[in-house]
């Protein structure tokens, strides 16, 4: 090799370690502070949202926790189990000899034998159907598919072509170099198992009733027989994961560059590129919580809103209530009154200004009925009482899903640090709501066993 051409190597290779690990290093290190906070999004994301009852719930990302029930389970493929999801797996182990050959340092050839072995999935499958989770109040349509769904384990076992499991849940040909051991796995979701739910819900579209289902637009859609802290907690750990692993891949490429470059490590690069990914997950801690407190403020106004729709539906059965009471004349003054403020409350007042309360009329009824007993043998009377207590009933979660997330949404800006962000964006505190009590009859739900 000439001289010119021995210079332009070394500049070659010069300008490959100066570039290409500082280059390196910044994809590494944001790409990995992106996942770190893609997983913090969805961590604050489920410690941020309000579980909701089923008898609440509304249209939106909600959070819920009840049992699995179905009247017609499915019965899962290993274990047997009555559930409404399952799924299977069956891989097959294998072993074989390698005979390889390789040079040593001297240059020497030799032949070496090693045994490479391990597992490989011969069958599987997944099903699942459409069911019902249910709570104190009630329960609500969940459309598993495109769900992460966490089931549990029902069936783990491994055995040889003697066990009758062998051939009868597996397939009749066998792998290259199979031992003949197999190993069967079934993760399921049984019935009455208690679940944690996070997705969207919607109107179906047979019935005026709300259903969790998959939606393009949604987060999250979490299906899981853990528990929110649980879940909570898997994310922190994969946060921390990326954000450790971003700043010593950062690091080792910045080191490895400067070895190559000087054959020392040079600290002034190694600061550098430390303080920059510092930087760099500040930044993105502050969008990741400024958008979390934004989101969190959208589900305030939301909440509100919902709590306007309650007032307005119950404000259009009013009329229809007052007609079914006016044949009976003699009924009680303070009725009369209840009703007539009622229907004036078409929309929340708003928090701090003068306006009617919210008040029940479930209590007044019964009252009205002990006295005039005949109301009792009335089918549309009865079937607007009940539509009305199932109206208050609503009020009442809406409003308790309010306080919720507001709850949620003032702590968040008096905790550190997320104070800091929301006092930089002039976030301010919402005011709870006080309001008198309403009907709460517990819900008889009557599923098959």
């Amino acid at each position: 090799m000439s001289r010119l051409d021995l210079q332009t190597f070394h500049t070659y290779n010069y300008c490959m370690v100066t570039i290409l690990f500082p280059v390196l290093a910044a994809v590494f290190g944001i790409g990995c502070l992106i996942g770190a906070f893609y997983v913090l999004h969805k961590k604050r994301l489920i410690d941020d949202l309000p579980t909701s009852k089923t008898q609440g719930v509304f249209i939106g990302l909600v959070e819920l926790k009840g049992t699995a029930e179905s009247e017609e389970p499915i019965t899962s493929y290993l274990a047997g189990v009555q559930c409404i999801d399952y799924a299977w797996q069956v891989d097959e182990h294998w072993s074989r000899t390698v005979h390889e050959t390789y040079t040593d340092s001297k240059g020497h050839t030799h032949t070496r034998t090693r045994t490479e072995s391990g597992w490989k999935q011969v069958a599987g499958g997944r099903k699942s159907i459409p069911f019902y989770l249910k709570d104190d109040t009630g329960i609500i349509r969940v459309v598993p598919d495109g769900a992460d769904i966490t089931g549990i384990s029902v069936f783990n076992e491994t055995c040889s072509p003697g066990n009758p499991l062998y051939y009868s849940k597996g397939p009749s040909g066998s792998v290259a170099n199979s031992t003949h051991r197999r190993r069967f796995t079934e993760t399921a979701v049984p019935l009455h198992t208690n679940l944690y739910i996070m997705g969207q819900a919607r109107e179906q579209q047979d019935v005026v009733a709300p259903e969790i289902a998959a939606d393009k637009q949604s987060p999250m859609f979490v299906i899981s027989t853990k528990t929110e802290k649980q879940i909570s907690s898997r994310y922190t750990v994969w946060h921390w994961f990326w954000l450790v692993l971003g700043l010593v891949i950062t690091a080792g490429l910045i080191i490895g560059g400067s070895i190559a470059e000087t054959n020392t490590v040079a600290i002034q690069p190694f600061i550098i590129a430390v303080a920059g990914y510092l930087f760099a997950l500040l930044l993105g801690w502050i969008w990741t919580v400024y958008n979390s407190l934004v989101n969190l403020r959208h589900m305030v106004k939301r909440g509100w809103s919902q709590i306007d729709i309650q007032l307005k539906r119950r404000h259009d059965l009013i009329p229809n209530l007052v007609r079914a009471v006016e044949g009976y004349r003699t009924h009680e003054r303070d009725t009369q009154t209840l009703l007539a403020e009622m229907r004036t409350q078409t929309e929340a007042t708003p928090l701090g200004e003068t306006g009617p309360d919210f008040r029940g009329l479930a209590a007044s009824l019964r009252v009205v009925m002990e006295r005039y007993p005949d109301l009792k043998a009335n089918e549309s009377f009865l079937n607007l009482q009940k539509s009305l207590i199932d109206t208050e009933q609503r009020i009442a979660l809406a409003r308790d899903y309010y306080n919720n997330i507001v709850t949620f949404y003032n702590t968040r800006l008096d905790i550190i640090p997320d104070r800091f962000a929301a006092a930089v964006a002039g976030m301010r505190h919402y005011e709870l709501m006080a309001a008198a009590d309403f009907e709460r009859p517990n819900v008889q739900v009557k599923l098959t066993e």
